[in-house]
């Protein structure tokens, strides 16, 4: 069975998750273990005693090894995918399902992500908004308008109606009032601690870009979907230059779906938490079979859905 491997972005993260697997797995015990960040990344994970899983900073090295040790645990099982993508932060797990770089290498790659994207966006006034049943050029149409307040531009584009809105927030605002008036059915405030995947992320480009410098990145083995494409990329352009552009452009993970659907896969595998992504295929490509994949049990159904295909 072909398969497509698609990760989790930020957003979907929880206590609790891979405790279970933890528990279960060597693989995904090595990972964990293996992980090299200032804080206890297990504790945060699983408890969250703290409160601060759904800091940036300790959100993406969490949700990168959950990712990392659970694609070991698949792989142990023969589960492996012919082509990969993941949504954000979810790329830099592609990445390393396709061999660019080893997990503890993902692991500090997206804890300092994490700490230069909350540094992009401190004191910044911003906000974020998905907006719901409105095509991409009436709402480019109003992101256009509302750019006399400041920068607003469509984000993320995740799936037929819904799409995300990102910028300074007089101008988020006020891009989407015009998309009600245009005939959006909500837009709804999103929860998060900056303007993610907008030029104002600009900063965040540019510690990233220096810190590609010191850091190995192998050849893929297997094909990967980029964000800020919504392809595979070519050799005009290198992987650290579309994770720099990616952090601060917008997210095509609709067209990512489809460019994995037309390249043949069998199945898509939603690698966890959650199921956002899911939703995303079935809004986009309903004919596709995908499966979400978090827990233990998941695993088990995972290995039984494959068998019945």
């Amino acid at each position: 069975m072909k398969l497509g491997f698609l990760y989790a972005g930020q957003g979907s993260q929880h206590p609790g998750m891979g405790a279970d697997l933890y528990r279960t797995f060597d693989a995904f015990r090595a990972v964990l273990d293996s992980a090299e960040v200032d804080f206890d990344l297990k504790k945060v994970s699983f408890e969250d005693p703290d409160g601060i899983l759904n800091q940036t900073r300790y959100t993406q090295p969490c949700m990168v090894a959950f990712a990392a040790g659970l694609t070991a645990v698949l792989c142990q099982e023969g589960i492996q995918p012919a082509v990969a993508a993941g949504l954000s932060l979810g790329e830099y797990s592609a990445l390393h399902a396709a061999g660019v770089f080893d997990a503890a290498t993902a692991v500090k790659l997206v804890a300092f992500r994490g700490r230069a994207m909350e540094e992009a966006a401190a004191r910044r006034e911003s906000a974020m908004m998905a907006v719901l049943n409105l095509d991409r050029a009436p709402l480019q149409a109003c992101c256009d308008e509302a750019g006399d307040l400041g920068c607003v531009v469509i984000a993320n584009y995740n799936c037929p109606g819904q799409l995300v809105i990102g910028g300074e927030k007089a101008a988020v605002e006020k891009a989407a009032a015009l998309a009600k008036e245009k005939g959006a059915r909500r837009c709804l405030p999103l929860k998060v601690s900056g303007p993610f995947h907008t030029p104002l992320m600009a900063p965040a480009g540019d510690a990233l870009r220096s810190y590609f410098q010191g850091v190995n990145f192998a050849q893929p083995q297997i094909d990967v979907i980029f964000n800020c494409l919504g392809d595979v990329k070519d050799d005009s352009v290198t992987i650290q230059d579309l994770l720099v552009r990616q952090v601060q452009s917008s997210v095509f993970m609709e067209d990512s779906i489809r460019k994995m659907a037309a390249m043949g896969v069998d199945g898509i595998v939603e690698i966890g938490p959650g199921k956002a992504l899911a939703g995303f295929v079935k809004k986009t490509v309903p004919e596709m079979p995908v499966i979400s994949v978090e827990t233990v049990e998941d695993v088990e159904a995972l290995k039984a859905w494959i068998k019945e295909r």
